[in-house]
């Protein structure tokens, strides 16, 4: 007989594997130089990165309270049905689908293509071509199994931790010392300028919330989903951490600030010219770790919501022999290719990232929410420190959302206004229904 259902087939080496490949990418080699440019002590350097890392803490200890409590395919998509009612989750998957997953699977091909051609070189035409081929190769993997995709992810997670662990314990070992530089410009601490910092740390450590979106596929998800965001983002924050320390040990503050590629610049003086081919090489795996792990989790939110009658029913299939949500898996690539040759990838990110952050405030708002609401439901796990944890983290979503309105209202009211184009399309939806 033909499955409706997606099977659990992910154990927990999975979903941390799903954490740690998503939320490590390249940022840990880019964003401290944006930190090193409004912090000018490593006391401040490393108090912003520790704070970053405890808000996103809080974050996916929602998360894992929602999770346990919905232990259903969709993840965020179905805590914000749960919390908002049909209109709240469809937004959330409407943002996904349109802009959001879609223009991050672009953006990454397009990054990949760029640390590719570090090695080989490309003409534009084939940098393009690099990159579909990346967004086909990974659909292609992902809808014919989660356990292809769930080892691709494990095997490209590993090595890039095993490649960054090189770097630091290269960094922390060197003898050296910091080459003598300009004396640093002393810029007074500052709540702007820690903010504008955080802002930075913060969407380094973004990616965390993906592992709900597979939690129907999750073996015991009551635990696992709990120690995956937990351990996962836990981990995160320790290699960030020590790539941090390790910079500072190599470089000074100015040299961070001034440089656009920090890690290759921390690799090639430890390691000689073979250090920034090792970070290209990271970065590469970083990249192709993220983009799978796209796959391998982002359609699962189109699936919930065709299951739920809220977008195409060809969408809610479950593939007969694979067992995937095949269909949506496709259109997440075709879309995904349609936005990279149209150039328009970027500009969506830019708006996409807005409307993500408000998506994260209204599901850790959920959590109290919910807790009112439907005290009756059962909670194998309760989120720690509530409730003073989850309005941490609301209070920082608040400052985040506010500074980008103020700083960048064009990419903000573009973001509010991609989620408000939703609005209409559901109610066209629920009429046809």
């Amino acid at each position: 007989m033909q499955s409706t259902e997606l099977p659990r087939k992910l154990s927990l080496l999975d979903a941390l594997s799903i954490v740690v490949g998503i939320v490590i990418g390249g940022g840990i080699f880019l964003v401290p130089n944006l930190v090193a440019r409004n912090l000018t002590s490593s006391t401040s350097i490393l108090s912003v990165w520790i704070f970053a890392g405890v808000v996103s803490f809080f974050g996916a200890l929602a998360c894992a309270e929602l999770g346990a409590a919905f232990p259903a395919t969709g993840g965020q998509y179905v805590f914000l049905r749960e919390a908002y009612g049909p209109l709240g989750g469809f937004l959330c998957g409407w943002t996904m689908f349109v802009v959001a997953r879609t223009a991050q699977v672009s953006w990454m091909a397009v990054t990949l293509s760029l640390y590719v051609s570090y090695f080989v070189p490309l003409n534009p035409i084939m940098s393009k071509l690099v990159g579909v081929a990346a967004i086909l190769i990974f659909a292609a993997i992902n809808y014919r199994g989660v356990s292809g995709g769930a080892l691709v992810q494990k095997s490209f997670t590993f090595a890039k931790v095993a490649g960054l662990l090189i770097i630091i314990c290269g960094a922390l070992l060197y003898r050296g010392g910091v080459a003598a530089s300009t004396p640093a410009v002393e810029i007074p601490f500052s709540f702007p300028h820690f903010g504008v910092a955080l802002i930075a740390c913060l969407l380094a450590y973004d990616g965390w919330v993906q592992v709900s979106f597979v939690a129907g596929e999750i073996k015991n998800p009551n635990r696992n989903i709990l120690l995956a965001l937990a351990l996962g983002v836990g981990a995160c924050i320790a290699i960030y951490m020590l790539a941090n320390v390790a910079y500072m040990r190599v470089l000074s503050i100015p040299e961070i600030a001034a440089s656009d590629h920090v890690g290759a610049a921390a690799a090639e003086r430890v390691l000689g010219p073979i250090g920034g081919s090792l970070v290209a090489l990271i970065i590469t795996m970083s990249i192709i770790g993220t983009i799978n792990g796209c796959f391998l989790t982002s359609p699962r939110i189109y699936f919930a919501q065709a299951r739920d009658g809220l977008f195409f029913a060809k969408f809610g299939e479950v593939h007969p022999r694979f067992q995937t949500p095949a269909f949506a898996i496709a259109a997440q690539a075709v879309w995904s290719i349609v936005l990279l040759l149209s150039g328009t990838y970027e500009t969506l990110m830019d708006y996409a990232m807005f409307a993500l952050w408000v998506f994260y405030g209204l599901m850790v708002l959920g959590v109290i929410l919910l807790r009112r609401s439907r005290p009756e439901l059962p909670r194998p796990y309760r989120m720690w420190g509530y409730p003073v944890t989850p309005v941490l983290f609301l209070a920082v979503t608040l400052y985040f959302v506010g500074n980008t309105l103020v700083t960048r209202p064009g990419p903000s009211l573009a973001g509010l206004g991609l989620i408000a184009t939703g609005v209409p399309v559901y109610f066209l939806w629920r009429r046809r229904n």
